[in-house]
């Protein structure tokens, strides 16, 4: 298990669809590995495999004192309930917006093995799925904001220390193997 660095608003890597884990071998394993090691050294309650720079349908959570990961996630609502409340993410960090989900999510995937998963998740992990989907699509949650919400996101963005509008962002190569045609990871 090793710590990666985790890409940061405006690398392309988080615009990316991410492409199906077709091979439940160790590397993915490895990969599993990495992202929870680098979720909980973050603080982190969820992190998807593109924040690492790996183009891969992966993500792990520690929800409720629920540590996970998911392959090849789908997500399906038993019912039409909301929740709005703080969200934030480790590739915008320090900053949290209100932001609209389902209340309630039924995830369905994989485990590192290759065996299915269902979870069925409310409040917290049901907002995790949801964030964590989201990467994997290439969406981020200011993405999720009304127009007027997502216009102060984006300020916040650009006056955040960490944001450099002048250089082009940082493209690490990751440790682990991608099956992307954009080329990530390596």
């Amino acid at each position: 298990m090793t710590v990666q660095p985790i890409r940061l608003f405006g690398d392309p890597v988080l615009r990316t669809p991410a492409e199906p884990v077709v091979d439940f071998d160790a590397e993915l394993r490895r990969l599993v590995a990495d992202l929870t090691e680098t979720m909980r050294e973050a603080s982190g309650v969820g992190l998807a495999a593109p924040q690492l720079g790996v183009g891969l349908r992966v993500f792990t959570f520690d929800v409720d004192d629920v540590v996970g990961h998911l392959v090849n996630p789908e997500l399906s609502f038993p019912d039409e309930e909301e929740q709005e409340g703080q969200e934030g993410c480790l590739s915008i960090p320090g900053l949290y917006f209100d932001t609209k989900r389902r209340l309630n999510v039924v995830a369905k995937g994989f485990d590192m093995y290759g065996d299915p998963v269902r979870i069925v998740g409310t409040e917290l992990m049901a907002r995790c799925a949801q964030h964590e989907t989201d990467h994997l699509d290439g969406v981020l949650f200011v993405d999720r904001l009304d127009p007027e919400a997502r216009k102060e996101a984006m300020k916040a963005i650009r006056a955040a220390e960490w944001y450099d509008a002048g250089a082009p962002p940082a493209v690490k190569l990751s440790p682990h193997a991608s099956t992307s045609p954009f080329g990530l990871g390596r």
